[in-house]
């Protein structure tokens, strides 16, 4: 039998930037390689460099943040590259080179947390969170794309991917910055803190674990006994991207403080208000001191509570309502049908399914949102940028890997294959849990 000629790909090469703490970048090169594709990736520090252990793609860049774009464009033109990949739209490095990618006609594929987590990551082209082609499509558009599609889609599970594993590779990967990094004297961190700073944050976190969940079960136990009816705020990393670049606020304290006077001038006073922590919150942004600040100064002290961390689920189960800036956990309050308040840019940001009551109105008597809109919209996500799977543990890095490199190699971002009818098959969450 004679062998049949393979079809001619069209060359393909792609530079990695900055990405999650860990090995997923590595593994994801390694997947580009076998396909065909010429790979580079650029680090900026030790942590990147310990993280990539093919030396031969490797490319250090130890000059200044000011020769950065100059550098980056004679790259893209000596390496060939026709394919950009990054964690993350916004910090300095990646928003400067995206500018000069899109100038240049190349790919531009994006990563993120998940829109909808904790078992799935996103994945664009061209930007996400506010800059994501969700921001300019609307429900209608949505709707007509999944006429193909399945009706039923996966539930939010109520548990935490990879939480030890993320923390774990942060401090790892701060320790390397902190302590090895002679080489990259240049390297500037995108945060407003230090290296050294990050790392002991990262570390207390890690060893601090068991007094947190402690204590984040006792503030549980007071709202699950308390028999109160109570509205629910979901607070965000005052550093991530989505808040520093997508919200009205400069701090999270700031949207702590209208919140809290909202909730006085408008909820019931036999409501209370429960505030809960995103998981990987460190105390750098010092919230829940403001949290009793505030509840002091307004005379809320005995309605007002504070969960560090922990499952979501719990908490949603029995809120009347949910108030947020932008965070993706939001989601899993439209999927339940509760009332939602949002504050900055997100992907979820349509009209039917956010209020746009005042705040003291929307605690007082908040109005549902269009579940079935919802519904619609979240089957969008599930079929096109959304991929089952995780950054930081084995298993979840392999079921992600199994999917998105026949996604970039795809001619179409996910969002264009689905409204083209041109969409492939997507893997389902039963495969991992």
């Amino acid at each position: 039998m004679t062998d049949l000629p393979r079809p001619p790909l069209a060359p393909r090469s792609f530079l990695l930037l900055q990405g999650p703490h860990g090995p997923f970048f590595a593994k994801l090169g390694a997947q580009l390689r076998a396909a065909g594709c010429a790979v580079w990736r650029v680090g900026f520090n030790r942590g990147d460099q310990v993280f990539w252990p093919e030396k031969s793609s490797y490319i250090a860049w130890t000059g200044t943040p000011e020769d950065w774009p100059a550098e980056f464009s004679r790259l893209i033109k000596d390496r060939q590259i026709t394919d950009l990949v990054l964690y993350g739209d916004t910090r300095p490095i990646h928003a400067r080179a995206i500018e000069i990618a899109r100038a240049a006609g190349l790919r531009i594929h994006i990563f993120e947390e998940g829109y909808l987590r904790p078992y799935w990551v996103t994945y664009e082209r061209g930007g996400s969170n506010g800059n994501s082609r969700l921001m300019d499509l609307t429900l209608e558009e949505m709707r007509r794309a999944l006429t193909r599609g399945e009706d039923e889609v996966p539930e939010v599970p109520a548990v935490w991917g990879d939480l030890r594993q993320h923390i774990f590779y942060g401090a790892a990967y701060h320790f390397f910055v902190m302590a090895l990094n002679g080489r990259y004297r240049n390297f500037r961190p995108h945060r407003s803190i230090t290296v050294l700073q990050e790392f002991r944050l990262y570390l207390k976190r890690l060893l601090l674990m068991p007094l947190h969940r402690l204590r984040r079960w006792q503030a549980e136990q007071a709202i699950a006994r308390g028999g109160f009816p109570y509205h629910l705020v979901l607070l965000q990393l005052e550093h991530d991207s989505s808040f520093q670049m997508h919200s009205p606020f400069t701090s999270m304290p700031e949207f702590i403080t209208l919140v809290l006077e909202g909730f006085a001038q408008g909820a019931p006073l036999h409501h209370h208000l429960v505030f809960k922590a995103h998981p990987l919150e460190d105390g750098r942004a010092g919230i829940e001191a403001a949290i009793t600040r505030e509840s002091a100064r307004l005379g809320l002290s005995e309605r007002v509570h504070y969960v560090g961390g922990g499952k979501l689920a719990r908490l949603l189960n029995h809120a009347r309502t949910a108030v947020t800036v932008n965070s993706t956990a939001a989601q899993q309050a439209l999927w339940r049908g509760m009332p939602l308040k949002a504050f900055g840019r997100a992907v979820y940001q349509q009209p039917e399914f956010l209020s746009d009551q005042p705040l003291p109105e929307f605690f007082r008597a908040p109005r549902r949102p269009d579940l079935k809109a919802y519904r619609d919209y979240r089957r969008f996500l599930l079929e096109t940028s959304q991929l089952v799977g995780g950054y930081y543990s084995s298993r979840g890095r392999r079921a992600l890997l199994r999917q998105v490199v026949d996604l970039m190699l795809a001619p179409e971002d996910p969002y264009s294959a689905l409204l083209s009818g041109c969409a492939a098959p997507r893997q389902q969450l039963r495969l991992i849990i």
